[in-house]
């Protein structure tokens, strides 16, 4: 996908690709690297260059960006005296080994602009002025070290820590957020620089879906540059997808869409790239003026209101508000293909299985190769238990650190405690009904990604440490009895989610749904053309999927939004992560992304392993297609921002404002004109309604110009349609259906 998102962006406008370096996707091990396929940073770079952008490196390593771990290696945290992100021996003497290892790269391939390539800055360090003061003293010289090892290594370009107000010199601190017009350098001799601009918010699952408007992130961008901003980068221009175990949080989602420019699968948003795209072209034509002088700010007279969200570069960009392409969600697509399962064993069933004399923590014990332990231990009820006799049932208490749990007892399910974004902790109370002789009680811990960010985020646990007790029974405390332990799964162990898994899968016919711990399989041909591809998980509950043997991630759609906090959004004001968000009662996720580059054109596997419980049969593939695209602009809309750059006509004017539409993918073209209005039309994409006035002849006009087209520009101007109400302020609405 790289060549196709880097096109994108450079038609949308952008000048530089910023990216972070995944320190845990490159040294998955200690001293062994890994810089194949999709994890070519090298490749990337150049491929970049390739299409005459540029480079922001974000090194870090410490990157945050809702991944797991923020981005460090779990075998950095079983390093003997370690401390993270402080004046600690061992974690900086890795922490240096990894940086200066990106830089030799980027060095062999004269990647950095003072060789003649594309990289022109460099990240040390990510927000750590964020929690700096957790760390006391040693911060400081954690900060001075910083800045000693990053010039040392002698890029010749600037290195950059955003969020860190006492960065000292030479690196230059940048800011990050929602709005940054107000942030100034540390030193009149830095420029000003915008390292994130938030296009949007991650997604929890859990939670509902976030979503910045576009006029906003404009607003922002222009009032930036116009208070003396030299650079900004989108975060996310494109997210993308959290593949594998990489999402952090925890309670991340799969999905890393972040409402950006470009979607979670690289198709164009609308209206939000084609507005930034123009907003790009106005700030272009202004940018000599814009960096010759200092910027002034002036004040208006008292009692003098002005729209809350106002910036002027004395040039006005066209409004493009209600250009947008209207997707059809997804078309659904059946499998259409068998199952067969395979049950995974509940408790221990592996030969590596350990006891230990107490409770212990999750991440510790299984250093992040599975989500799951298995905390499993055996009790004897006596014959003389009073509840065996008095009808009454004994009460199972179980604390966890989180993230997800699930109870068997006998081997059968008794019940499931799950945390969410806010408070990872589970606490779980069920009342369980017990046997005389043994009885065994099996429970399995799951994280969902982990703790990525905060002050000492790497000391966060999770798992079952208590207390563990029963109620109603002579001994009371499990916590400090001899639990047996077991990492990760049995399917995993044996490697269930290849096509060549040592297992024998089983076919009925009709397989069991709804159940706890079962792997499901099948095969699939892909779906025809290149529109990309996602899976519509209606039906199941959480776990894993693998296609062709790679992970598309965990799955989670019986998580639940609330009902409530969708509402309409209004982008005046103050923007923040929560105010603006949708898909409330629904799942978080139920589409989830299967690259074309995964797949083949025949005889696909798909392998899912269920946690806890769902129907594989209702699993279709969901085509990610624009059904119809639209445009609503006035007839006093400024002409495209490309007109102000060429000289006037002979009569002195400027060209008029014009509609314009294109069909999102390269085999589309525009097959009908679903709607067409040139007077007073009112409503939204998909919804568009004749005002009082409508010129006769729009919709032939519409057509003649773009049926069997690509892309189209229509004039808005009576010229064009004629004028069906003299007097009144007229404006063109059209929506075209792309195939």
């Amino acid at each position: 996908m790289w060549p196709d998102l880097i096109e994108k962006s450079k038609a949308g406008g952008l000048d530089v690709i910023e990216t972070s370096v995944f320190w845990n996707i490159h040294e998955p091990v200690h001293h062994q690297y890994d810089f194949e396929g999709r994890k070519d940073l090298v490749r990337f770079v150049k491929t970049v260059a390739e299409a005459g952008l540029l480079v922001h490196l974000r090194i870090g390593p410490y990157i945050c960006a809702e991944w797991n771990y923020g981005g460090f290696p779990l075998w950095l945290h079983f390093i003997p005296g370690i401390k993270f992100r402080t004046d600690n021996e061992p974690f900086k003497a890795e922490m240096q080994k990894f940086t200066a290892k990106i830089v030799d790269m980027m060095k062999k391939e004269n990647l950095y602009a003072s060789q003649g390539g594309p990289v022109i800055l460099s990240q040390i360090e990510n927000e750590y002025g964020h929690v700096e003061s957790a760390y006391g003293s040693a911060a400081k010289k954690y900060i001075n070290w910083l800045v000693s090892m990053a010039s040392s290594l002698d890029t010749s370009v600037p290195w950059v820590m955003c969020q860190q107000a006492d960065a000292p010199d030479p690196i230059i601190n940048t800011c990050n957020g929602f709005y940054c017009d107000q942030f100034t350098p540390n030193s009149n001799k830095k420029p000003k620089l915008w390292t994130e601009n938030w296009t949007g918010w991650f997604l929890s699952f859990g939670g509902a879906v976030p979503y910045r408007p576009v006029q906003d992130i404009a607003f922002a961008v222009a009032r930036f540059f116009q208070r003396g901003g030299t650079f900004q980068n989108y975060y996310m221009y494109h997210g993308g997808t959290n593949f594998g175990h990489t999402s952090g949080g925890p309670f991340i989602a799969t999905s890393y869409d972040y409402d950006a420019p470009l979607d979670e699968y690289g198709i164009i948003r609308q209206p939000k790239w084609g507005h930034l795209k123009e907003l790009h072209k106005a700030i272009k034509l202004c940018e000599k003026a814009l960096v010759a002088t200092d910027p002034t700010s002036s004040f208006l007279a008292p009692n003098v209101e002005i729209n809350s969200q106002t910036a002027t570069l004395e040039i006005k960009y066209q409004n493009l508000k209600h250009k947008r392409a209207n997707e059809s969600d997804h078309s659904s697509e059946a499998l259409q293909s068998e199952w067969t399962f395979v049950n995974e064993p509940i408790g221990i069933s592996k030969s590596d299985a350990f006891a230990k004399p107490r409770l212990l923590e999750q991440i510790n014990t299984t250093a992040d190769v599975s989500d799951y332990l298995w905390y499993s231990i055996s009790i004897e009820i006596s014959g003389g238990e009073p509840f065996l006799f008095n009808g009454t049932l004994s009460n199972l208490y179980v604390e966890s650190l989180g993230h997800v749990l699930q109870v068997f007892v006998n081997k059968k399910y008794s019940g499931s405690g799950i945390g969410n974004s806010r408070n990872p902790k589970v606490t779980l109370e069920k009342t369980i009904m017990f046997s005389p002789g043994s009885n065994t009680i099996d429970l399995l811990s799951a994280t969902v990604g982990l703790q990525n960010s905060g002050a000492f985020f790497d000391l966060s646990g999770a798992g079952i440490t208590g207390p563990v007790t029963l109620k109603g029974l002579s001994s009371l405390d499990l916590s400090t009895k001899e639990w047996t332990y077991q990492i990760g799964l049995k399917g995993e162990q044996s490697r269930q989610f290849e096509d060549f898994g040592a297992s024998h899968w089983v076919s009925l016919s009709t397989i069991p749904t709804n159940q706890p711990l079962i792997w499901y399989k099948t095969t699939f041909d892909a779906p025809k053309g290149n529109i990309p591809i996602a899976m519509d998980f209606t039906g199941m509950g959480k776990g894993e999927a693998w296609v062709n043997g790679q992970s598309i991630g965990r799955y989670w759609p019986k998580n639940i939004a609330p009902q409530s906090g969708c509402s309409s959004c209004n982008y005046g004001g103050t923007f923040k992560n929560y105010k603006c968000l949708k898909n409330c009662g629904k799942p978080s996720q139920q589409l989830y992304h299967v690259p074309r580059s995964f797949i083949k054109l025949k005889s696909n596997t798909l392998v899912l392993f269920e946690e806890m419980g769902g129907d594989p049969t209702q699993i279709s593939f969901a085509i990610k297609e624009i059904a119809s695209v639209c445009a609503h602009v006035s007839e006093l809309h400024p002409g495209p921002v490309d007109a102000w750059n060429s000289s006037r006509p002979q009569n002195g004017g400027r060209l008029g404002p014009i509609l314009a539409l294109e069909c999102s993918y390269p085999d589309q073209l525009i097959s009908s004109i679903r709607f067409a209005s040139f007077g007073t039309p009112h409503g939204a994409c998909g919804n568009f309604n004749h005002g009082k006035c409508s010129s006769a002849n729009a919709l032939a006009v519409v057509q003649q110009a773009c049926i069997g087209l690509k892309n189209c520009k229509v004039g808005v101007s009576a010229k064009s349609f004629g004028d069906p109400c003299k007097g009144v302020t007229k404006s063109l609405a059209v929506e075209a259906v792309c195939s």
